[in-house]
């Protein structure tokens, strides 16, 4: 039975992967530091040890790597994101393995002001000079079963008078479904040669439109407003402290305002947001969704 390895299996993005990998009929490992379910054989997530990874990746045909972080923590940063990165490379290659599917992010760039590009898209030319063969994934924003951004907008939106967008709101965002990614994922699984495809959207919104959508759909009577940028950091930094998470931070907000959260080229996946959001507004945001306590607590 061909045996693949999906990093954190348990993961937002990673345990969609995982089922999609088990209903193939292939065996499934992960990298995690998350606990485990019997149908997966699983290793931890220590990129120090050489020979964890050695043995969670012998005889592994694909590699799915959602593997990052999404802002430094404690003594995690970007530059060792980067590094475990390329050592996780480094593994499959010595291990034999046949294919990785990694997921990067739309618009990453080794130009970018922003660390968070700028580190994928520093993986995305180490794979690339890997000799393995590879599919790269780049998505936009996930929604949809228990996103970040998309329930905690809803979530400002239920519970404060007021909901800040910075700047004009008129910069652009293109959602896309994460099962829809996830397929995308591994359909790409099963090809041979390299590749690099943006995983979004059909619908592109601007930002200011995109909060006014949730609003309505989650029956909200909160004021939008525009704000400057350093005014809305500075209430999610408040409102972070509230519930001991990181709302969002400086970059996140500038790569949104930068036009970053959508892509320059056509969908490649099919499910509309508005589609969606009307099907599932009634759960959204009654619970805040922390970063913080999913990763690090």
């Amino acid at each position: 039975m061909a045996i693949d390895l999906v990093t954190g299996a348990f993961s937002y993005t990673g345990r969609r992967v995982a089922e999609r990998v088990l209903a193939r009929g292939r065996r499934l490992r992960t990298l995690t530091n998350h606990p485990v379910g019997s149908e997966v054989e699983a290793f931890p997530l220590d990129f120090e040890r050489p020979e964890v990874l050695a043995t969670a990746l012998g005889g592994v045909d694909i590699l799915y790597n959602t593997y990052w972080v999404r802002f430094p923590h404690g003594s995690i940063t970007y530059d060792l994101a980067v590094e475990n990165s390329r050592r996780l490379i480094d593994a499959a290659g010595a291990a034999g393995v046949r294919r990785v599917v990694h997921v990067s992010i739309a618009n990453a760039s080794t130009s970018s002001r922003l660390p968070y590009y700028r580190g994928k898209a520093l993986v995305e030319e180490y794979l690339r000079r890997s000799g393995l063969r590879y599919a790269i994934v780049r998505p936009t924003v996930l929604y949809g079963g228990g996103d970040v951004l998309v329930n905690n907008i809803a979530w400002f939106l239920r519970h404060l008078p007021i909901f800040a967008v910075p700047g004009s709101g008129a910069y652009p965002i293109q959602p896309v479904h994460v099962e829809d990614h996830a397929d995308l994922m591994v359909r790409l699984g099963s090809g041979e040669g390299s590749t690099e495809v943006d995983s979004v959207g059909p619908d592109v919104y601007s930002f200011h439109e995109f909060v006014h959508m949730i609003r309505r759909a989650v029956g909200s009577h909160a004021a939008v407003v525009r704000q400057p940028p350093w005014a809305v950091l500075a209430g999610l930094r408040m409102v972070g402290l509230v519930v001991q998470d990181v709302v969002l931070t400086e970059q996140e907000i500038d790569g949104l305002m930068d036009g970053l959260l959508a892509s320059q080229g056509g969908p490649t996946c099919p499910t509309r947001f508005d589609w969606w959001l009307s099907r599932h507004r009634d759960e959204l945001g009654h619970r805040y969704a922390s970063e913080l306590g999913r990763h690090f607590r």
